[in-house]
């Protein structure tokens, strides 16, 4: 079934569905600028603030990065972040994003042409892709999806291509790859984990001995290993724990100890992103392929690609937990099968040119002389995935899942504008206190009112914040911002609420969007503790 690598290698078709994404993301993300919602979604403007709070903060240093979210898309924004226009607007970030739909389009559309030939399944893999509204917006945001989406791909191709070749030597570009997907998200762990394992089967079934499959398989494992335990020890010295996996959102029984009903979520959340058709060509394309590459040793390689399926791991394992439903953590999934989806149309346009199958696509309308037609069953099927797209998830469809998830925060925002207001007008340079870990979204819109994050105290200034916990606020800060509504409230909320003395010294003035704001009753910070 896998064609000649040199196939892939030697059509121009993957750069040029590569510049085609990029052309598309760079319209789309002038359309939702210009409607504002590029920055709309909350996490969107927090990940800026992770990267800007390295240089601009009371406590400046690499520790900033933090241990909650994986390094990688901060690293990457560290510098320009520190530019106010790119902070405020996240340019840069977006155009980040941007090049990574090339990139995950590039890596599909070769995946594709190396196992099939076929440059029409290419073709509609990077349509399923581009013109999907959900990732499509996504892809003009500072999200981190962009990344781990064209990091995985990247991975998924060059492993299989590692594996066909049988070098003992990995390549630089897959040990590099590898590294960089485990920073990304944390889907990645699940995705390299798999494709990983699946290349060590396909090695084994290639009949490599065993001592050739260890090695290899060392050789390769040390990549993602090193990046997992530098994280683990950034974490540590970070936030004094070796991984973070509680205490960010409030538990949410909807799906928590129901694996059923948690399977059903992802189910149900891949295909509104989707469409049902599309998820059912995916998934049936991803059945065929597993007995393919299980039942014929010189397909076996092709199990690598399954491992995209893997990111469904994070969404189930969270929402099982307790972690609220959020649609946008099946977007990978959703990718996976724009993937797959071209795989299938690539697998039927091979199936009507092999000679191994005489009777199969050689009777349809043009088809007369024998010959592969224009109406074989691998168009068809390419037509009829367009068709869907358009018809259960069109491209300018504005009210898409992800854009409505997207704005969930927007009317809030609109009510903070009080409470900046109020803040702006007697704001004389005293510090404010305010938790990052619900509150940094904010923080970045009161960029654009002047304010720094090193305006702000929080938990990332470690023994100054943890001193304004233990004697209120009054004594360290001039101002405080409390989210009283969202997940249940924040830090300071739950201080508020079960400690009346907490607030001394402190003057609640205006609230809005949820958030309340406290001013110190006198600019002499130990006059309200006489």
């Amino acid at each position: 079934m896998i064609i000649s690598r040199g196939t892939a290698r030697s059509s121009p078709l993957p750069r040029l569905l590569a510049a085609a994404a990029a052309f598309v993301g760079t319209a789309a993300w002038m359309v939702f600028f210009r409607n504002g919602l590029v920055l709309s979604h909350y996490d969107a403007k927090a990940h800026l603030v992770v990267a800007r709070r390295v240089f601009d903060n009371l406590t400046p240093g690499w520790q900033q990065i933090g241990a909650v979210w994986l390094p990688l898309p901060h690293l990457i924004e560290v510098v320009p972040t520190q530019v106010d226009f790119l902070y405020r607007t996240g340019i840069f970030a977006s155009f980040v994003s941007i090049a990574c739909l090339a990139i995950t389009s590039y890596a599909a559309a070769r995946l594709i042409l190396r196992v099939t030939g076929s440059s029409i399944g290419a073709c509609v893999c990077t349509a399923l892709l581009v013109l999907n509204p959900n990732l499509l917006y996504l892809h003009t945001t500072p999200m981190t999806e962009p990344l781990l989406l064209a990091t995985t791909a990247l991975a998924v191709l060059w492993l299989l291509e590692w594996v066909e070749i049988e070098s003992d030597i990995v390549p630089a570009k897959l040990a590099a790859v590898l590294f960089a997907a485990m920073w990304t998200r944390y889907e990645a762990w699940a995705v390299i984990g798999a494709a990983m394992v699946a290349a060590g089967y396909a090695t084994w079934r290639r009949g490599a001995a065993i001592d050739t499959l260890v090695r290899r398989g060392w050789r390769l494992a040390i990549w993602p290993i090193l990046a997992v335990v530098v994280f683990l020890i950034n974490s540590r010295i970070t936030v004094g724990a070796w991984f973070v996996s509680d205490g960010f959102y409030v538990p949410d029984p909807s799906y928590a100890g129901q694996p059923l009903r948690t399977l059903l979520g992802i189910w149900w959340g891949t295909h509104q992103l989707s469409g049902y058709v599309i998820e059912t060509i995916a998934l049936m394309a991803a059945v065929a392929i597993a007995w393919r590459a299980v039942r014929n040793r010189e397909d076996s390689a092709l199990l690598i690609t399954l491992a995209l399926f893997a990111a469904a791991a994070l969404p189930i394992v969270a929402f099982y937990q307790g972690h609220p439903y959020r649609i946008r953590y099946m977007i990978p999934v959703v990718a996976a099968c724009a993937v797959f989806g071209g795989l299938a149309v690539g697998l039927l346009c091979r199936v009507q040119k092999d000679p191994a199958y005489p009777d199969i696509g050689r009777r349809g309308p043009g088809d007369f002389q024998g010959r592969p037609g224009p109406f074989g069953p691998g168009m068809v099927l390419a037509t009829f995935l367009i068709a869907s797209l358009f018809i259960e998830s069109a491209p300018w469809n504005m009210q898409a899942p992800m854009l409505l998830e997207a704005q969930w925060d927007r009317g809030a925002s609109i009510g903070r504008r009080d409470v900046t207001a109020c803040l702006e007008r007697e704001y004389s340079g005293d510090k404010v206190l305010a938790s990052m870990g619900s509150l940094a979204h904010y923080m970045q819109e009161l960029s654009n009112n002047g304010f720094g994050i090193a305006d702000f105290i929080n938990e990332g200034n470690g023994a100054i914040w943890n001193l304004a916990l233990q004697t209120g606020p009054a004594p360290h800060a001039g101002w405080m911002l409390v989210e009283e509504v969202a997940e249940g409230g924040d830090v300071l909320a739950e201080h508020v609420r079960h400690d009346p003395a907490f607030t001394r010294g402190m003057t609640r003035i205006c609230e809005g969007g949820g958030v309340a704001l406290y001013k110190r009753a006198s600019t002499d910070r130990n006059a309200s503790l006489r």
